[in-house]
C-alpha cells in the first residue's frame, strides 16, 4: 500500500503578490505571483535512498528555488492504482498542472490512463517511450547514462585484479539491459577477457534480495560491482564490507563507503526538469520525447576514489571527451549477445538517438546470466 502522510507535501510558501508595487515587476510579474504553475513530483521510494528518488529529489529541490513555481511532492507510492489516486488527488486538491510521475511502472496503464481525462495538465515520465498516437499533454524524457556506465566499466576494467565484475540489476527491463551492457563493454574495452557476472532480483527495492546477491557475486570471485536499482546503498555497503569496489548509480554514493568508492553514473536531472517547465510557463508545445547525455547535461559522472589510477583515469576522462564531441558510439558492430548470437552487424552503428537502443533484449557476450 502507499505510504500515505498528511504533511506529505513540501511545498513553497505563495508568492507575496506585489500589490501597489506592480510599477516594480508589472502587470506580467503580478499574474505570475497570484499564479504560480503548480508542478507534482511522485516518487516510487523515498526520496533519502542515495539512489534513483534522491536524484529525482535533488533536482525537484532546485526547482522549488524557481521563481514563480510551487512544488508537492509525494514518497512511496507504489507502480499501481495508487499513483493514479496520487496524480488525481495533485490535480484537484493542489492544482497542480504538471506532473513528474518518476518511476518506470506509473506510465503504462496510469500516465495513459489519466492524461485524456485531464487535457491542461501536462504529464512528464521519466524514462517511458512515448510514441506517436499517444496523448500530446503526456511525455517521456530519460538520459543516455549507458554512457556512463561504459565509463564506470573501463574503472572497474582497470582496477579489477580478478578479471570477475558484478552488476546487481532489478529487472531485465530495455533500460536495465542497457547499462549491463554498457558497463560490460567498457570493461572489456580495456580488458578483452573480462567477464560481468549479473544477478536480477526482481523489483526495484529488495534490500534483503540486494544483500543476498552482492555477497553471491563477492563469493564468486568479482571484485568491482555496479548495480541498477532503485536505492544502491546496500549493494554498496555490503560490497564494500567484503571488502570489494564499487562504481555507483543513480547519485553518488561516495560517503556511505569512501575507500571502496571508485566512480559512479550520476543522473542530472534538473536539464530536463527546467526545458519542462519552462515549456509550460511559457505556453510551448509539451516535449513529448526528450533525451540527452553528457554533452547535454543529462547524466554526469561522480569524482573518482582516491585509489583510481592515472591510467584508468586518462583512458575513461579520454573516452568521456570523445562521447560528448559525439565520435564515440558504444553500441557498433561486429557484437554477439552472451549465447553467441551476432545482435549487432559489422558496420552496423548505433547512435545514442536510435530508437532500437531503448528496445534492447539482449545480454553481450562477456555477461554471465540470463533473464
Amino acid at each position: 500500500m502507499s505510504q500515505h502522510n498528511p504533511h506529505r507535501r513540501d511545498s513553497l510558501k505563495t508568492l507575496a503578490a506585489l500589490g501597489a508595487a506592480g510599477t516594480l515587476g508589472g502587470w506580467q510579474g503580478l499574474a505570475r505571483a497570484q499564479a504560480p504553475l503548480t508542478v507534482g513530483v511522485i516518487y516510487v521510494g523515498p526520496r533519502d535512498d542515495y539512489g534513483y528518488n534522491q536524484a529525482h529529489a535533488q533536482a525537484a529541490a532546485e526547482v522549488k528555488k524557481m521563481a514563480g513555481i510551487k512544488v508537492v511532492e509525494e514518497e512511496n507510492v507504489p507502480e499501481t492504482a495508487a499513483v493514479q489516486k496520487t496524480m488525481t488527488g495533485m490535480i484537484k486538491q493542489d492544482g497542480a498542472k504538471l506532473l513528474f510521475p518518476t518511476s518506470f511502472g506509473y506510465f503504462d496503464p496510469h500516465i495513459l490512463a489519466l492524461a485524456p481525462k485531464n487535457p491542461d495538465v501536462r504529464f512528464s515520465h521519466c524514462g517511458g517511450m512515448w510514441s506517436e498516437g499517444m496523448p500530446k499533454n503526456a511525455g517521456s524524457f530519460f538520459g543516455y547514462i549507458d554512457e556512463c556506465q561504459f565509463l564506470n566499466g573501463v574503472i572497474a576494467g582497470h582496477m579489477s585484479k580478478s578479471g570477475k565484475i558484478a552488476f546487481v540489476a532489478a529487472k531485465p527491463i530495455p533500460q536495465v539491459l542497457r547499462n549491463i551492457n554498457a558497463f560490460t563493454m567498457g570493461a572489456r574495452s580495456v580488458k578483452p577477457g573480462i567477464t560481468c557476472s549479473v544477478i536480477f532480483t526482481g523489483d526495484w527495492s529488495m534490500a534483503v534480495k540486494e544483500a543476498e546477491a552482492t555477497n553471491s557475486l563477492a563469493d564468486q570471485g568479482c571484485d568491482v560491482f555496479t548495480m541498477h536499482v532503485d536505492g544502491p546503498k546496500v549493494i554498496v555497503e555490503t560490497a564494500a564490507k567484503r571488502g570489494k569496489m564499487v562504481c555507483g548509480y543513480h547519485a553518488s554514493q561516495a560517503k556511505l563507503a569512501p575507500n571502496a568508492y571508485l566512480t559512479g553514473a550520476e543522473w542530472n536531472w534538473l536539464t530536463a526538469y527546467k526545458t519542462i517547465i519552462e515549456a509550460a510557463q511559457t505556453g510551448k508545445p509539451h516535449p513529448n520525447f526528450l533525451r540527452g547525455g553528457l554533452k547535454e547535461g543529462y547524466v554526469k559522472m561522480s569524482a573518482y576514489g582516491a585509489m583510481v589510477t592515472d591510467a584508468a583515469k586518462k583512458q575513461a576522462d579520454d573516452t568521456k571527451a570523445k562521447m560528448v564531441a559525439g565520435s564515440f558510439d558504444i553500441f557498433k558492430g561486429p557484437l554477439k549477445d552472451n549465447k553467441g548470437k551476432e545482435v549487432i552487424a559489422a558496420g552496423k552503428v548505433f547512435k545514442q538517438t536510435d530508437i532500437e537502443l531503448e528496445k534492447m533484449n539482449y545480454l553481450v557476450e562477456g555477461v554471465n546470466g540470463s533473464f
